[in-house]
This record gives structure tokens, sequence and C-alpha cells, in this order.
């Protein structure tokens, strides 16, 4: 593997601590071979006769100092550095030691929003108070932890959610809570995330529509505009069966053959007898007789 230089995938963070509280200071760094960490007070080396009953641990990358009972002497800057072969990082914050008190105040709430599945989704919420609020985020009321689906980050007053990709099954009831000696406050909102709509295709044509799309008013008119169509090509088709059928040449009759027999007369042809045989409709007029003379 590689080497890599130490990165602060987490940096320090400020504290405000009310006098004779714990306070801690928690950052996450990375890198390859594992970094050597120091920590450092106003640009001092800190010792353990600098800052008695003081915690240090390093453990998976992370670096915490905790103060168990702080004073306004501890006030200052405090300093971590991470060090290996490829290269050093550090990262510093504020430590305020104060006696006044204030109580958690959200100054940004948690907002409810809707995503398409797979896209990655933000809560943010920003918060005051003294000493420093303890936030924690929580899903249907189970608390989340911090994870490589699920991260929480901190930025001074700005906690925020972090998950890289949204599924259905991560919709519903998001809330934040932040509390300290002085008092405790949740804000709350709803993630919907949704699910791919499945397309299917519409009858005769090449546009993909959702049946929830479309409005029974609207496919009715789909249907008559097919059946418009449908008419329309079967129309065609006859005038083309027509056409062929016109220019076809007639199928030859034989002729009939000619009997030798004498043919019975027909009721036309015995009417036409009778007509001839039936006296003239003009009267007659007799010659005259010729009398021989005595």
């Amino acid at each position: 593997m590689s080497t890599q230089a130490p990165t602060f995938t987490q940096p320090l963070q400020s504290v405000v601590a009310l006098e004779g509280s714990a306070a801690t200071f928690k950052a996450q760094v990375s890198g390859n071979p594992v970094p050597e960490v120091s920590w450092f007070r106003d640009g001092q080396v800190l010792t353990a006769a600098a800052l008695p009953g003081a915690q240090i641990s390093f453990s998976d990358g992370r670096a915490v100092l905790m103060i168990p009972a702080v004073t306004a002497a501890h006030s200052g800057r405090f300093s971590v550095r991470a060090t290996n072969g490829a290269g050093q990082a550090t990262s510093t914050a504020e430590l305020l030691v104060t006696a006044e008190t204030a109580p958690p105040n959200f100054i940004q709430r948690l907002q409810s929003v809707t995503v398409r599945q797979g896209s990655q989704v933000r809560l943010d919420v920003r918060v005051t108070g003294i000493p420093t609020p303890v936030v924690k985020f929580y899903r249907e009321g189970a608390e989340i932890q911090s994870s490589a689906d699920f991260q929480i980050v901190q930025d001074e007053d700005l906690y925020s959610l972090l998950i890289a990709e949204a599924f259905p099954e991560d919709s519903g009831t998001y809330s934040v809570s932040a509390s300290n000696s002085s008092g405790r406050t949740t804000s709350t909102a709803e993630l919907l995330v949704q699910g791919e709509e499945v397309a299917v295709p519409a009858k005769k044509t090449k546009t993909f529509v959702s049946t929830s799309q479309i409005s029974q008013t609207r496919q009715a008119r789909v249907e008559k505009r097919m059946e418009a169509s449908f008419e329309s090509t079967a129309m065609m088709e006859m005038q083309i069966e027509d056409g062929d059928l016109a220019h076809k040449a007639p199928p030859r009759v034989p002729p009939k053959p000619t009997s030798k027999s004498p043919t019975p007369p027909t009721g036309v042809s015995k009417v036409a007898a009778r007509r001839h045989q039936s006296p003239s409709p003009v009267r007659s007029v007799k010659a005259p007789i010729h009398t021989p003379h005595r």
C-alpha cells in the first residue's frame, strides 16, 4: 500500500465550557503509515505537568483530549498535530471557560425534505449554548451512530447528518437534541425518499408514461386517438384492396353450348306470337263486290 500524508477527516471544534465542568476536544485523522499525534496549548507542547488531570488518547485514527474540571486559566488555543513519514497536518480550536450559562438554542432548525432514491441527503442544524451543548441525531426515536452510511459532522455551531445514498426505507421522522447543564431542546423534521417510478409503454406509441400520471380524461383522449388511427388505417387498407380489384381483368366466362333441339317457346315469345296473330287495331275496310251487269 502506498504512503499517505496525514489528513484530518474531522477537525477539532471550539468548546465553550462552564467553569468546573469537563471540556473535550476530538479529532479524526487518517494516514499511512498510522500517524503519531501530539497536543499543544498556545503553541507549547502539552505535558502532564502543564495540564494536571488531562486525559489523552489515540485509537483507530481518533484523537481525544479531555480536561475533567476546567477553570478560567484553561482558556486558550489547543492544537493537535499528526505526523508520519509522508508529512504532517495540524488542527486547532479554542477553549473558552465561563461562569455564565445559557441553555441550548437552535438558530437553524431541521427542515423537512423530499428526495429521489439514490440521492445524497444532508440535514443541518445550528445550535448555541453555554456550556457547548451535546448534540445527537435520532430517527424514529432511535439514536443514529456515525457510520459509513450515516455520518455526523460538526463545524463550530453547525451540526450535520449526511446520508451517502438514500433509500425509501430511510424515510421517517428525524430529530436532533441539544443539551447542556442549563437545559435541553429538540428539533424535528420529516425525510421522504421517493422510489423509482416504473415506466410502461402506451399502446401503439413510443412514449413511455407512468400510469399514475395519466388521468381518466387523458386516457380517454388517448383511446379515442388510437381508435381514429385504427379506423384510418382500415380505410386505407380497403381503398388499396379496391384499387387492386379495379386493375384486375374480369374472369373469362366460357360461351354457352348451342343446342340443336328446338327451344321451347318462352313466355315472352308466346306473347310476341299472340301479338302477331291478333287483329290489327286499325279497322279493316271491305273491298266492293263486283256485280256483273245483265
